[in-house]
């Protein structure tokens, strides 16, 4: 086992402190406010030793909710959190006034899955914030579903050289289909040639689509990524609660190491289980508590 295994994909919700919009009138087992202590015996169980919290709705009630999660949480050393981008002063602001400061805040994340335009990355408001990310060495979390997205992200890295981005759940592969790997493989091949993107090996269990899926349905992916990305490039999460959708935590995380450590060895596990997300996410810079 490794001996630092960090979840870079959790997410906490509170309706009571923010608005989810996509979550409105679901009627799933989402449908309700999860709090962080509700993973406690799953995370031992699982081994993870520490965790990243990701944003899951387009304002700051969310965020601010989820640093006071972390500060309160000895195993949290992260969070994604969101900013205003298509208004760059108001970006500014908030990361000059909130959350630069904050030592918890370590990425930003907008639901651009949710977006009409598959190109609203694109829009010069929203670029100009994105370098204003880059100029402050933050990160962005990257979560696309359609290959147009990974596009979108293609002309990014081109217009925000400086800007570190991670493609969320490696941006759906065709793991339903079981396509190898037609074009999602050709454009997250073409992406892998940018030093500036990272994959995050997370939900495939909810990309499986698939209640069964096991290690054998997941592992071309990951070991696709592998090859393009490399072992310095790559790391891992739950998306948790939403992962629960395809089986329990615990589930997910057995599949997970089942496949990094058949295609592994010791030493890369150790950068795909942790120092990869810490080099990304900043992680070792939190407080002492």
């Amino acid at each position: 086992m490794p001996e630092r295994l960090v979840d870079t994909h959790l997410h906490v919700w509170n309706f009571k402190r923010a608005e989810y919009s996509w979550l409105r009138n679901d009627i799933s087992i989402l449908g309700r406010s999860y709090h962080i202590e509700e993973i406690e015996q799953e995370r031992k169980a699982a081994r993870v030793s520490e965790g990243v919290l990701v944003q899951a709705a387009n304002n700051m009630e969310e965020t601010e909710w989820m640093l006071e999660v972390a500060a309160h949480t000895p195993w949290i050393n992260g969070v994604v959190g969101w900013v205003p981008l298509t208004d760059p002063e108001a970006t500014e602001e908030a990361l000059n006034n909130e959350y630069l400061d904050n030592p918890y805040f370590k990425s930003v994340r907008h639901l651009i899955h949710d977006e009409a335009d598959p190109e609203w990355l694109l829009q010069p408001t929203v670029l100009e914030s994105l370098q204003l990310l880059a100029d402050h060495n933050l990160p962005f979390d990257f979560v696309g579903v359609l290959t147009s997205h990974i596009r979108t992200a293609l002309v990014v890295a081109e217009k925000v050289p400086e800007l570190k981005m991670v493609f969320n759940h490696l941006n759906q592969p065709p793991i339903a289909t079981g396509e190898r790997f037609g074009e999602w493989g050709e454009l997250m091949q073409e992406a892998a040639k940018h030093p500036q993107f990272y994959g995050k090996i997370s939900g495939h269990g909810n990309t499986a689509k698939n209640p069964y899926w096991s290690t054998s349905v997941i592992e071309p992916y990951i070991a696709f990524a592998l090859e393009h990305f490399g072992e310095n490039r790559l790391f891992c999460g739950s998306n948790w609660p939403v992962s629960l959708l395809a089986g329990d935590y615990v589930r997910t995380w057995d599949h997970y190491k089942s496949v990094i450590n058949s295609l592994c060895d010791g030493e890369q596990r150790q950068k795909i289980y942790y120092n990869n997300a810490a080099a990304f996410y900043q992680l070792d810079s939190r407080p002492a508590l």
